[in-house]
């Protein structure tokens, strides 16, 4: 199988060599249009580091609870919080569109 190489001399066209992320080729093409973006609600909690699930920060030792449990296989799947939450959230976006 033979590998594409026609994006090879990006880098080199942007004036470095190898770029370490995708974020830094981004920010060097200028933008031809003028384009803005606006980050939503829920991207602006997630960049911060805040979970918006729970509504608060990123527990690493509850997630390390969970996955242990899960490889140990005691985790059980709790199929009505599941279907609340879920009915939460939709409850949730229905009153944000209609206060906009």
């Amino acid at each position: 199988m033979k590998i594409d190489s026609s994006i090879k001399g990006l880098g080199q066209r942007l004036g470095s060599s190898s770029p370490s992320r995708p974020a830094d080729v981004a920010s060097k093409v200028p933008d031809p249009v003028g384009l803005q973006v606006e980050l939503s609600s829920a991207a602006k909690l997630q960049q911060s580091g805040a979970s918006t699930a729970a509504g608060g920060a990123f527990d690493a030792k509850r997630v390390a609870e969970i996955r242990q449990a899960i490889s140990e296989g005691r985790f059980q799947v709790n199929p009505e919080r599941i279907a609340d939450g879920l009915m939460d959230s939709v409850r949730e976006m229905l009153a944000q569109r209609r206060s906009v």
